[in-house]
């Protein structure tokens, strides 16, 4: 199964009187359980692209759509249903709630996606211990390593079983041998999830992992 269609995808900005193109006619698929990895330099499009794949921004222009389900030109209440449903994200800064337990994190993950109560106390605690941090789910981010932190990161993007996962720079943080961990987590998550999964990235250890390495410069994709 494809789980990501992007065709011909443009996104142009307004800056005051004049417009600038970020995305200019790109184009990428992504199967089930593959791990694809996007590079480029700064400002070359790779944010715009992975936001408008998150459902976060709509793009000027061209087909995307979202295990099977079209999301180019929808209302952003329509979008947010999607995301909610089909999309994971993990960020370069980790992004958790200082004041919730590593348990607490990914439980408030799934209470976004509509999951509460008993329910949610146990998918997320399956989740912790899947990313091997059982014996941590009480802490609180202060008392965890950077590792154990994208690890927290990892499991809430997990939450309610998404069918794609983002991941924007999510080693830039981490020493070598940490970073080394999160990418086999990631591809391991990936296969026995059949998660399909894109690494926006600078880091070139990424390329060990991925099945594909696509690169964006000028707002135009290239294997």
């Amino acid at each position: 199964m494809t789980t990501v269609i992007a065709e011909d995808v443009t996104k142009t900005f307004r800056e005051g009187a004049s417009e600038v193109s970020v995305l200019r006619g790109a184009s990428l698929s992504i199967e089930e359980g593959e791990v694809v990895a996007l590079e480029g330099p700064s400002g070359s499009g790779k944010t715009t692209l992975l936001s408008i794949l998150g459902c976060l921004l709509s793009a000027s222009s061209g087909r995307v759509s979202i295990a099977g389900e079209p999301v180019d030109s929808v209302r952003p209440s329509r979008m947010h249903a999607i995301r909610k449903r089909h999309i994971g994200f993990v960020f370069q800064q980790f992004n958790l709630f200082p004041a919730l337990t590593a348990l607490e994190n990914v439980e408030y993950a799934l209470n976004l996606k509509g999951v509460g109560g008993r329910s949610a106390t146990q998918q997320a605690t399956t989740l912790i211990e899947r990313v091997g941090l059982g014996d941590r789910a009480t802490f609180l981010p202060r008392d965890l390593s950077g590792g154990q932190k994208q690890r927290v990161a990892i499991a809430r993007a997990l939450a309610a079983s998404p069918s794609l996962v983002l991941a924007d720079e999510p080693t830039a943080n981490l020493d070598a041998s940490v970073a080394d961990a999160i990418l086999d987590l990631f591809t391991e998550l990936a296969r026995k999830e059949r998660r399909s999964l894109l690494i926006v990235t600078h880091d070139p250890k990424v390329r060990r992992v991925a099945d594909r390495v696509i690169r964006i410069e000028n707002g135009l994709l290239a294997a």
